[in-house]
Formats: C-alpha cells, sequence, structure tokens
C-alpha cells in the first residue's frame, strides 16, 4: 500500500552534483522520519542523511558540508542534495521512511525503497 518511489540517481565527475528524490505513494498514513542510506559494494548499508517530521536533520560526517537533506511534508517527498561527489559516494543509494498506518496498532515500520545508483568517476 505504501511505496517509495526514488529518481536521480546516475554517473557524474568528481565534483559534480546530483539531486536524488524520493515520494512515498498511497494515503493513510503519517510518516516520521525520512532519509537516505547507501550501500556500496562489499560494505554494509549505512546512514547518510535522515530528517524528522519536525524538520531536524542528521547527517553521516563523510557528507556533511557536501549533503544537504531536505522534505516537503504536503508531498511526502524527501530530497538528497549531493553536492562536491567523491568517487568514494558512490553506492546504491536507498530511501528509507519511519512510518504508521493511521488506524492500524502497533509501532511504526521501516519502509524502503527499490534503490539508486549513484557512480562518481571521471
Amino acid at each position: 500500500q505504501v511505496q517509495l518511489v526514488e529518481s536521480g540517481g546516475g554517473l557524474v565527475q568528481p565534483g559534480g552534483s546530483l539531486r536524488l528524490s524520493c515520494a512515498a505513494s498511497g494515503s493513510g498514513f503519517s510518516i516520521y522520519v525520512m532519509g537516505w542510506y547507501r550501500q556500496a559494494p562489499g560494505r554494509q548499508r549505512e546512514l547518510v542523511a535522515s530528517t524528522t517530521s519536525s524538520g531536524s536533520t542528521t547527517y553521516d560526517d563523510s557528507v556533511k558540508g557536501r549533503f544537504t537533506i531536505s522534505r516537503d511534508n504536503a508531498k511526502n517527498t524527501v530530497y538528497l542534495e549531493m553536492n562536491s561527489l567523491k568517487p568514494e559516494d558512490t553506492a546504491v543509494y536507498y530511501c528509507h521512511a519511519l512510518l504508521k498506518l493511521i488506524g492500524v496498532i502497533g509501532a511504526p515500520k521501516n519502509y524502503w525503497g527499490q534503490g539508486t545508483q549513484v557512480t562518481v568517476s571521471s
């Protein structure tokens, strides 16, 4: 019923920029946290950045000052603006949402997008 649809990945040269978008489709839910994780080959999935419904943000140290996360609550959409990209940013980027279905008893649950490839290479 709830899907996270990502867009915006691709190939970019070092120092370049990309913007990722993720929209939560469906209805009847309340989103608490939205964010982005990434997973490079041979590595565990790691948090890149996240934002709460009140606007608080968290960033991994490796992207502070280069990446900016933003959110449009009315559109249930989260964005990740990535600047000064480095080869080590190459990974599959996954959208994440912690949300609760309205009328369903229980704790909020984690939802994931299908992933979008970001490759930084000359």
